[in-house]
């Protein structure tokens, strides 16, 4: 490796490591990647619960809702949609266009439900609807539903995002502010519906529009909504949470497809930079490690690229993308990165683990202990990476350059889709049918 390299990737290390340490207060998880965007908490959990261990409450959650819930001080705030047992025949024939398993829920009347939840007790202390409407297209039938959009809080104000009925913003006990319809019903691939999450970022709201058709990416004033920018896309499905980047001084937007990878000038909405080479459906979160932003695809034609910042234009095929790989990747999950290394889970159980900095793996699509099935993303706590499964256990693994299971711990008829959080020392855990507080 020649010298400027080797400075290169001992900046970046250094990095990863001051934006660890300087991580915002533990007392919140104002988005589903956590305060810093990248699936990492400063915290002390148990490494091991069961039904009748360390479990401090469950409550049982109505309705269908797959949204990581989120945290400002001691509420907890998440999303769900109960059917009313309505039923309209003209927007039965949307439930159709199944696809692939897809369209469940088309045709049924939902009522839309914002929560808030103390964290200590696990009391319900608030409810809203949002609105009352029958979806034009539904979910994929396992993995989908109504209200897969995951939330965002800022200390002021709650943001529930249900993508085509609209976003809907309350403050923390739960009055109405505002809400906005864009004025969109998303067609998206396969009626497999929708999941692309709030971002909220000093006084702004970004919301993401990709699907079959002419879609778009919307900047909105935060205390009022008022339309900041509107940039069209044309960019095929996609469920992945836009990432707020920092470089040089300036912010940046950026918005992964399966045709090019976009960043916008959050002040006007106009491109800076654009690259392409992810495959399609692509879902993971971008994630942010120095200079560098690491985005993923996981379906057909799966692919992880590193592009460096401070570059403009099209940047396909340049050195711009500073690593990639087409091995080990995710298709669901978004990846955690922790002390320069990326901690990546594949649907089918295969973990693998790389270099930020290189994209060297330090293991790779190394199989668990059962052949689980994920559609949550890691979580990593101090010297641990949290990983909730479909079949309802939740396996501990080491972090660092070498595989190893810590603990397997089981709830009894439980199943994951949406992924763990930690505030405090609580680990945070929504299953399909309930939420649970897991704390010594």
């Amino acid at each position: 490796m020649r010298a400027d390299a080797r400075l290169w990737t001992v900046a970046l290390c250094l990095a990863s490591v001051v934006g660890t340490a300087a991580q915002q207060p533990t007392d919140r998880w104002p988005h589903w990647r956590g305060p810093s965007h990248n699936g990492v908490a400063v915290a002390n959990v148990p490494l091991t619960w069961s039904d009748t261990a360390n479990v401090k409450w469950k409550i049982e959650i109505p309705g269908r809702g797959h949204s990581t819930p989120v945290v400002w001080g001691d509420r907890l705030f998440l999303t769900t949609a109960i059917p009313t047992g309505k039923k309209s025949a003209e927007a039965a024939p949307a439930a159709g266009r199944r696809g692939a398993g897809g369209g469940s829920g088309a045709g049924e009347e939902h009522r839309f439900e914002v929560m808030a939840v103390d964290r200590a007790s696990g009391k319900v202390l608030w409810q809203r609807t949002a609105t009352t409407a029958v979806p034009h297209e539904g979910y994929h039938h396992i993995y989908g539903s109504f209200a897969s959009n995951a939330p965002a809080t800022d200390g002021e104000r709650v943001y529930a995002f249900f993508g085509s009925r609209g976003l809907f913003v309350y403050d923390l006990n739960g009055k109405p502010l505002w809400q906005k319809d864009l004025g969109l019903k998303m067609q998206m691939r396969l009626a497999f519906g929708e999941g692309t999450g709030v971002v909220v970022d000093d006084g702004r709201i970004y919301l993401q529009f990709d699907h079959q058709g002419e879609g778009f990416v919307v900047a909105l004033n935060a205390a009022d909504g008022k339309e900041l920018w509107r940039a069209p896309r044309m960019e095929n499905s996609s469920w992945s949470t836009p990432l707020v980047v920092r470089h040089a001084g300036a912010k940046q937007l950026v918005v992964t497809a399966d045709t090019k990878v976009k960043a916008y000038d959050v002040n006007t909405g106009k491109v800076i930079w654009e690259v392409a080479g992810l495959g399609a459906n692509p879902i993971p979160q971008p994630v942010q490690f120095g200079d560098v932003v690491l985005v993923m695809s996981g379906y057909r034609n799966p692919r992880l690229m590193a592009v460096k910042l401070g570059r403009t234009g099209d940047l396909t095929g340049t050195d711009a993308v500073v690593w990639e790989t087409t091995r080990g990747t995710s298709y669901t999950a978004s990846p955690a990165l922790h002390d320069g290394r990326l901690y990546v889970i594949a649907d089918n159980g295969m973990m693998s683990v790389f270099d930020a900095a290189t994209g060297t793996p330090h293991y790779i699509q190394t199989r668990l202990p059962k052949p689980y099935n994920f559609k949550a993303s890691p979580l990593v706590v101090g010297d641990r990476v949290y990983l909730a499964t479909e079949e309802g256990e939740v396996v501990v693994v080491k972090t660092g350059d070498t595989f190893e299971v810590l603990a397997t711990n089981t709830l009894t008829d439980q199943s994951f889709i949406a992924s763990p959080i930690v505030v405090g020392n609580d680990l945070y855990l929504r299953s399909r049918t309930h939420l649970f507080r897991i704390s010594k």
